[in-house]
């Protein structure tokens, strides 16, 4: 089997690491999944490597199940990167088209690109991704493909991620040691965004929450652009701990509980209906009322939400997103949290499934799988386009692949467009 047909993509979440290995038939056909591994994610607290020895231990241990199921040894992978250490600010980039006869050039959008990261930031930060939003062409606005127009001043609006280094390093540091090369670090968000939104939700307006164990990733979309992306340091471990402490039990009863009897509408749940913690687990004892759990989680959630809805306030979305909010992670699954979604919002909601590719569908068919599918997806459009892609899948969005994704490269080259 060709290593060159193989895309390999790894989610590191705060909960599990998540491995995926597709193969690439023909650019006509969908990837066909033939590996995927589950690891508890050990050494990960809100989405942010705090021991490497351990996350090391589960991101090898999830790369190896997935091999086994391939046949195939992996060396090279997209790796997702997330935690609240994530900012994001618009930036501008303005040059003069290149050729004589005026027309832009691919070499044209990258130094219009490379201009608009030449920003100050400080030395423990780093760029993620730079992500165009539109182009101006002298007088023509909110283009979105340059590419071919002509005309003497280029212009682009861009959205500018970035991370705290010291993260990103550990992030790196733990993959070396995996002996795997990072191809690509892409924003989980943006990754969950790839594989469940459609082209027609991001036109309109739409809002993904990614419920991971730690945090919550938000991207929110219009007219087919990224207009922001934000971590919010709350997630379904959260859930878990606030059920551990409301009925005096163990974290892993607690998960058990939140799966097998979990809602989040409380108002569904009969006040009489009971849970009998010693069917869960021999070693515990004592009847909990389901509904109780109910109202556990219906709180937890429902911040979540609350700080959702308070980002789309400062971005002027709250209410305004006609596709509405898409859930993604395993917390969407939960009974009744795209109705709580729905009321605190105050926008449709929907639950996120990964779209469909081939392969091992039935062993990711689910909304935890949305991200590192994203990744397989990213790979497979960054492989058609030469490394150029944006958020919403078309040519010159993420450079970090082409540049390492660390500052001290990407600073020279940018240095060579400089007076």
């Amino acid at each position: 089997m060709s290593k060159k047909n193989i895309i390999c993509g790894i989610d590191v979440g705060s909960s599990s690491i998540r491995t995926v290995i597709a193969q690439l038939i023909s650019p006509e056909e969908k990837p066909r999944i033939i590996g995927v591994g589950i690891a508890p994610s050990l050494g990960v607290r809100k989405g942010v490597i705090v021991n490497i020895e351990e996350t090391l231990g589960a991101v090898n241990e999830s790369l190896e199940k997935a091999e086994r199921t391939a046949g195939i040894t992996i060396n090279q992978a997209i790796v997702s990167i997330g935690g609240n250490h994530i900012t994001s600010q618009y930036s501008k980039g303005v040059i003069a088209v290149g050729r004589a006869d005026g027309e832009v050039a691919v070499d044209d959008i990258e130094r219009v690109i490379g201009a608009a990261q030449a920003i100050s930031i400080p030395a423990n930060r780093e760029i993620i991704h730079i992500i165009p939003r539109n182009y101006s062409l002298d007088d023509q606005k909110e283009i979105k493909d340059p590419l071919g127009m002509n005309g003497v001043r280029l212009e682009v609006d861009a959205l500018i991620i970035e991370g705290a280094t010291p993260y990103i390093k550990n992030l790196s540091k733990c993959f070396d040691q995996a002996k795997i090369e990072v191809e690509n670090f892409v924003l989980a968000p943006l990754a969950s965004a790839k594989a469940t939104l459609t082209k027609r939700q991001k036109e309109l307006g739409v809002v993904l929450i990614d419920i991971g164990g730690g945090t919550t990733s938000v991207a929110v979309f219009e007219e087919d652009d990224l207009i922001a992306s934000v971590v919010i340091p709350v997630g379904g471990n959260h859930i878990t701990n606030d059920i551990a402490i409301g009925l005096r039990t163990s974290i892993d009863v607690a998960e058990r509980v939140k799966i097998e009897f979990g809602s989040a509408l409380p108002r569904e749940i009969g006040k009489k209906e009971d849970i009998n913690l010693a069917e869960i687990d021999s070693s515990e004892e004592g009847i909990v009322s389901r509904h109780h759990v109910a109202e556990i989680i219906e709180a937890r959630l429902e911040e979540i939400f609350n700080l959702v809805n308070k980002e789309l306030k400062q971005i002027g979305k709250d209410k305004l997103l006609p596709a509405g909010a898409v859930l993604a992670g395993g917390t969407a699954k939960l009974p009744g949290a795209v109705d709580l979604a729905k009321e605190v919002l105050g926008l449709p909601a929907q639950t996120g499934f990964p779209i469909q590719l081939g392969g091992l569908v039935d062993k990711v068919d689910d909304p935890s799988f949305a991200t590192v599918i994203g990744l397989i997806i990213w790979g497979m459009e960054t492989d058609q386009s030469n490394g150029i892609i944006n958020s919403a899948g078309n040519i010159f969005g993420n450079l970090s692949n082409r540049f390492g994704g660390k500052a001290g490269e990407m600073k020279k080259w940018i240095e060579k467009f400089l007076p």
